[in-house]
């Protein structure tokens, strides 16, 4: 059908600030209506949300679909198959992939294969460096002309100064952000952990606070100087936080992102050397999970990214030490936050303001809002529904969570993308 109606529930949108009982009517892949009771006929297809929510499609900055080079781990297909059911209707992938994405052809093939797959919006990030070595600028107009929406060299930190410099000014020029990994390699070197307590239990070589820290003051002095624009990745060091609020309030133009797992879980995690709780940066102690709450509550930390990092079994089920980095987080992700709304920690129009409208503003993508007239987007959510976390059930072909067996409250049962249906009570429609 080309008209779809969501009738009766609780319309959420930070954009407008809008939160009251509407019918949403779509046509032709956009929202032609929004108002207490709209009347269709019957060729019109109805989802009837009353007691749920229905919220603009989710914005993901920070995803990993490996793809080219590592479809064992995940693909675009795959990738876009657990954003859609996680309730993203737009996500931004990262460059580390088998070609790193450092040229306009890679910048291309990602999008072009993303349309074919025709689920969800995904927007390229370019490298900063060729090959994420750090040593020689990527062809960052090349890529923004193909579609790449940011540069960043994640998985790896921009190591040389000088080029982290010349590409804030540079990016300047095309209007988008430079996006960094913060980690000092010499700090961190061979760790798996937060250094602290639990590495000296658990006997498991420590990264300290300081190995992120030192890179992130380091790149918000060089964005003061340059003017330029930076986004740094998964905070998770209470001093990382307060480095970026002297910043702020230095009129530096920075925005960062915190992840759903470092809200969540202390290091403690680790004493059960599960491997799936092995991430980078690591899970921190509580004082580090209570500062990066308080920040995000009050917008210090701009949004909420998952780092969405999928990985084959033999890549987790291996020593610890040995183990890859990451979480597989698109399908737990939005659950995850409202653990934090129903608790108390989070508004709601706070969670589900750093989950749409303000990552988009980051990248300057047209997204995460409601809005008559406007693309079609959004996801009705049944915010009382209980599930336990089945990763054998995901969608992704990473079944690495260290959320497994947790029961979670609230649940995503419809995303509509483009004005389609592509998603329903556990089913791919797309």
């Amino acid at each position: 059908m080309d008209a779809l109606l969501i009738r009766g529930g609780r319309v959420i949108d930070p954009a407008s600030s809008t939160d009251e009982m509407l019918d949403v009517l779509i046509e032709r892949g956009r929202v032609v209506k929004m108002a207490p009771s709209v009347e269709v006929g019957e060729q019109v297809e109805v989802i009837d949300s009353r007691g749920k929510w229905v919220l603009p499609g989710l914005v993901d900055l920070h995803v990993h679909f490996r793809d080219p080079g590592y479809e064992y781990k995940e693909d675009i297909v795959s990738g876009c198959r657990a954003a859609v059911a996680g309730g993203f209707t737009t996500v931004c992938c990262k460059a580390n992939t088998n070609p790193v994405n450092d040229t306009g052809a890679m910048t291309k093939y990602i999008i072009e294969k993303a349309k074919g797959v025709g689920l969800c919006d995904v927007y390229p990030v370019g490298a900063v460096s060729k090959g994420l070595k750090g040593e020689e600028m990527a062809e960052i107009g090349d890529m923004v002309e193909s579609g790449a929406v940011a540069v960043s060299d994640d998985g790896m930190p921009v190591w040389n100064s000088d080029l982290m410099r010349r590409a804030l000014e540079y990016a300047k020029f095309f209007g988008i952000p430079v996006v960094d990994h913060c980690e000092d390699k010499h700090l961190s070197a061979d760790g798996v952990v937060h250094e602290g307590k639990y590495s000296a239990i658990t006997g498991l070589k420590g990264i300290p606070a300081s190995a992120e820290e030192v890179m992130v003051a380091r790149d918000v002095i060089l964005a003061k100087e340059t003017k330029g624009q930076l986004h740094i990745d998964h905070v998770s060091t209470a001093g990382s936080v307060k480095i970026i609020e002297w910043a702020k309030n230095e009129g530096v133009n920075v925005t960062c992102e915190v992840t759903p797992h470092h809200l969540l879980l202390t290091d403690e995690a680790i004493t059960t050397f599960d491997t799936d709780t092995k991430v980078n940066p690591p899970l921190r102690g509580e004082e580090h999970v209570q500062a990066l709450r308080d920040a995000l509550k009050t917008g210090l930390i701009d949004c909420i990214a998952t780092d969405h990092a999928p990985h084959g079994r033999v890549d987790k089920d291996v020593e610890y030490t040995e183990a890859a980095f990451g979480i597989s987080g698109l399908e737990t992700a939005f659950a995850l936050v409202l653990k934090l709304v129903h608790e108390g920690v989070l508004p709601l129009m706070r969670a589900v303001e750093a989950m749409t409208v303000v990552p988009a503003r980051i990248f300057g993508l047209d997204a995460g809002y409601i809005a008559e007239g406007h693309k079609a987007d959004l996801i009705v959510v049944d915010p009382n529904r209980e599930w336990v976390v089945d990763p054998e059930k995901f969608f992704s072909k990473g079944k690495n969570t260290p959320f497994k067996g947790w029961r979670l409250k609230g649940k995503v049962i419809a995303t509509v993308y483009e004005g389609k249906l592509v998603y329903r009570e556990g089913e791919i429609l797309g």
